[in-house]
This record gives structure tokens, sequence and C-alpha cells, in this order.
């Protein structure tokens, strides 16, 4: 075992007397040293609970032979930190995540993980320390919260408050009404309720086998997801005698699958990110082309919130990520049999007598549309590519061409939003907020709620070197890269410049002659990051680009 190396032989008499003052027998001493890296935080709702859950993998882990220790790393609510300048360190916690994970399991000679999360960068970070260390682990996240209700309306965090604001600001609601759906709309701990950055990683996480089937759909509040946290402590023991180790699981099919469920689901953009981030990790060659490849070639079959009603509960219900897998395996021949943790394949979770609900999960051959929920756009705006969520674009505005507002933060552009300075024609443009120039990718789900609040989801576009929530929902057009620190033309757009969308196409354009591209270049002159000291400093200067998943490396 690993952990041998600090607990065996003479020399290791003061390693062994500091693990006895932990409270460690001398009967479990000899026993596999598992890490439980637990993102439990009061801060977050997502992971509020986690207690409980830290209890149930303790237990599967001693029932299956195994002595378990529990450490902590960083969880950041994107809900909580979006708008302001605390966004600036959600993305860039993701691979602190990672380089925790690591530090400790290193330090401390773990022969194995299981890796406790459930909301937007902390599973990312979890899978890349588990694709970067290639010790047995195992991911359990912990599920979404209930749905909220209000006068007998279902809500969801993005309808019942972030747009609820811009229903609020053109009148739509009244103040009573709007303080009633906040009080409402969160009822319990858990992800946020829809198809966001958290439950789409959660859900492509179970695809790719580092978690049990049936374990994204799984109410936070549920005996469910106990009994898979607990299977997944006995689990990981028997993970551990088989030297069954991530680099056998997280493999260019796995994660290929992993985008195929993603286009088919249409989930969050972030997901792109942090796809080609674990590739990274796992020394995988995934890439931008990958995504416009099998984007061509999987139709949505389903459509959650916040592009639709339904939630992950009525997901779950439907059967869950193996009722998708049964729908999509064998129907998309680039799918793979890959087998995960729990040792079936992915033609053994399709096998299976699983309930499926048709009116959730459409059937391959009657899909909700057949573009994908997902899409790589190029152009002379984005040589490097640009993503945006077709499942949250209406079909009115596949193709749109409109008036350049620019703002060089979204500060500035929500204030022209809540001030009606934003009409409809117009392509709100924000940048200096890609992973250099932010630094750190903000979400912009402030002003593409209060856009959709104030009922201008279908008449006015929003694009920015930034990135959105899983929650949006609209015309927007993120991760455009090269970003505007790097020169990108997204900094050379002048109030008024027209610009040309065409999502069918796969385009993203400015239409100013090339001539007046290249003058303008001359004179450019990129700002300076707005931040000059600290984590985010540091980050800044390492940080790769958006269609690289804005990885960190030196």
């Amino acid at each position: 075992m690993r952990s041998d190396e600090i607990k065996q032989g003479i020399e290791r008499t003061p390693h062994r007397a500091l693990l006895y003052a932990t409270g460690v027998s001398e009967k479990q001493i000899n026993k596999r040293f598992i890490g439980i890296a637990s993102s439990f935080s009061d801060l977050v709702p997502g992971h509020c609970g986690m207690r409980d859950i830290e209890r149930q993998i303790e237990k599967g882990i001693h029932t299956g032979g195994g002595q378990a220790f529990i450490f902590g790393v960083p969880a950041i609510c994107d809900g909580i930190a979006m708008g302001h300048s605390g966004m600036n360190y959600s993305l860039p916690s993701r691979d602190l995540i990672a380089d925790c994970v690591e530090s400790v399991a290193m330090a401390h000679k773990l022969d194995g993980l299981v890796l406790l999360t459930n909301c937007d960068k902390i599973t990312p970070g979890m899978l890349m320390a588990a694709a970067r260390l290639d010790i047995p682990s195992i991911v359990v996240t912990v599920g979404p919260m209930s749905d909220g209700k209000c006068h007998n309306n279902t809500l969801t965090m993005i309808k019942g408050t972030f747009e609820a604001v811009g229903k609020f600001a053109s009148g739509e609601i009244n103040e009573k009404l709007l303080n009633e759906m906040e009080i409402t709309s969160c009822p319990t701990q858990g992800a946020c309720q829809g198809l966001y950055t958290a439950n789409t990683m959660a859900c492509l996480t179970e695809v790719m086998g580092m978690s049990l089937p049936g374990c994204a759909a799984s109410a936070a509040v549920s005996a469910k997801t106990k009994r898979i946290a607990f299977d997944s402590g006995v689990i990981i023991n028997e993970l551990i005698e088989k030297d069954i180790r991530p680099s056998s699981i997280i493999t260019k099919d796995s994660i290929r699958n992993a985008i195929i469920v993603d286009l088919a689901l249409g989930g969050s953009t972030n997901s792109i990110l942090h796809l080609l981030a674990i590739a990274n990790e796992a020394g995988v060659d995934i890439t931008l082309n990958d995504f416009e490849e099998l984007s061509f070639k999987v139709p949505q079959i389903i459509k959650l919130d916040p592009s639709a009603s339904k939630t992950m509960t009525d997901l779950d219900n439907a059967g869950g990520i193996p009722a998708v897998i049964k729908t999509i395996y064998g129907n998309i021949k680039e799918m793979r049999n890959t087998k995960g943790v729990s040792g079936l394949s992915l033609s053994q979770i399709a096998e299976a007598d699983i309930w499926c609900d048709n009116e959730v999960i459409r059937p391959i051959s009657n899909p909700i549309t057949s573009n994908p929920g997902l899409a790589v756009l190029h152009g002379n705006l984005a040589p490097n590519g640009a993503v945006v969520k077709i499942s949250g674009v209406d079909k009115e505005c596949l193709e749109f061409t409109g008036k350049a507002k620019v703002f060089d933060s979204e500060e500035d552009s929500m204030k022209a939003i809540m001030a009606d300075k934003i009409q409809a024609g117009d392509v709100v443009v924000i940048r200096y907020e890609g992973p250099k120039g932010g630094p750190g990718m903000r979400e912009m789900l402030s002003p593409t709620s209060a856009i959709v609040g104030k009922g201008l989801g279908k008449q006015v576009a929003l694009i920015t070197d930034g990135r959105f929530s899983g929650g949006t929902r609209g015309l927007c057009i993120g991760h455009i890269s090269p970003e505007a620190p790097d020169g990108g033309i997204i900094g050379l757009i002048k109030d008024g410049d027209e610009i040309y969308i065409n999502i069918p196409k796969r385009e993203l354009k400015l239409n100013v002659a090339a001539n007046i591209i290249e003058e303008r270049k001359k004179t450019f002159v990129p700002k300076q990051s707005k931040v000059q000291k600290g984590y985010l400093k540091r980050y800044s200067k390492v940080v790769s680009s958006s269609e690289k998943g804005a990885i960190t490396s030196i």
C-alpha cells in the first residue's frame, strides 16, 4: 500500500505516534488509508448538508476494511459570488481545489480517495486531482435541491431570483411577490435545481464512470444519496485492492461519451472548459474539435430548467442518467462501451431493466430538436472558438444581426441594462472578463437574467470573453477566444459596429472591413489586469485561454 511509506518500519515510529494521536487504533493502523476530500461548507447550500454524507462514506470505508480520514477543500457558491468581484475567484478555485487534494493525498500517502463534492467548480477540481494523482478514486456528488414553490408555481434559483429581478425592474411583479419568491426559491440544501454547471458536471461525472449509477440526479435530501455514499465508501476499498485507477476510467472514449451526453442534455457551457481541463490532467487529447465534430451528430433529447420548466427532480423521476445512457447507447454510434468505478460497462447499464420516462428523456428517433444542446462558433470575432448553449436560445434567434453596445466590465453592462439603455436589436459586448482579463472569467448570469427578465431575451444578444452560468438562457455567446488582453478582435469592437451571429452555420462575425480592423490593431493597447496582488495576480500570469480549458501551467 502507498500508505506503508508513512507507517511501516522502525524509522516510522514518529509517524505512527502522530497517527495514533488522531485516534487511529493499533488494529486500524495497517488498514488502507482512505481520504475523504470533503468540500463541506456552511456557506454553500449545495454543501451545507455534507456532514451526514461524510458519515455515510466513512461507514462504508470501514465496512469495506479501510481507515477513513476526512480533510477539507475550499468551496465557493457561484450564485452568492455572482455579480460582484467575488466571481473572479470562482473558476480559479477549481485549480486551487485540485492542488489542495493533490497536496494532502501526496503528503500523507493516501491509498485512495472518495471525493465528496457538488457545486460548480468543486466537481471538476476534484476530477482534475483524481486524474493528476492517478490513485484509486471515486466521486460522490451530493445532488440537487428540491424545487421551490410560490403560490403553487414551481420555482428554481434562476427563475425565482435572478430573472425575477428583471421582472421587478420592468414592473411585471411587485416587491411583495419578489420577496416571496426570494424566500421560497431555494427550499433545501443541494445544488440549484436546473441543469446548471453543478448538475451538468454531476451528470458527466456519472457518464465518465467516476461516480456510481444514479448518483447525479439523486436529491441531496434523499436516503438514496446516503446509500450511494455508503456504497461508494465500500467500493473504494475494492478499487484499491484491484488497483483500478482513474487512468483506466478517464479516457478519450469516456470523455467523448461525456461530451455526447452533454450535447444531448443541453448542459452548461462551462462543461466545455472543465472537460478540457480534466482531459489535460489525464493526458488525453481532447480539444474543441471534439465538441464541434460531435455537435453535428447528437440531437438534444432532454430540456431542463433554465431552458424549460422541468428540473433535475423530473430527470431523477424519469430514470436519471442510467435512463439517458439506455436511450443513447447503441443509437449514437460514436458512444463507446467504457467501464466505471461500479464495475459496470455502459452496455450493461443500457441493457438493464431501467424505467425511462420518454416524456422527459425523448428517444433519439423523436428528439426535442436535431440541434445539439451546445455548439462551438468561429469567425473573425472568435478565430479560436466561442461557445453557445443552443438549448437556451429561442429558434427565432438562431440567426441574428445587431449593433454593438460595448462594456469593459460586467458591472458597467448591468448599469446600462437596468437603466433601460439596452434596446431591441442591440448586441451587448462584455470584454476584459476572460481568464486573464477578469481575471478568472466571471459568469455573466446577472446581465443575461436581467435581459430576459426585462422581456428582451429574443431581441438582444450578448457576447463576451467571459463565461455564462449554466443557468443562463437567451442568445448568449461566451468563451470568445482570443480574449481582449491577448489581442482578440473583441477588444477592437466599437459602439455601433455590426455583429452577425449564425448558430446553424456556427458563425460569429464582426461586420467591419478588414482594413479598418487592421488600422484599429495598430493603436490597440490592451488594458492591464484589474487585480495586481494576491492569488488572482498569480493566476492571471499562468492561466491559459478558454479554448484550452483555462488551465494553469508554467
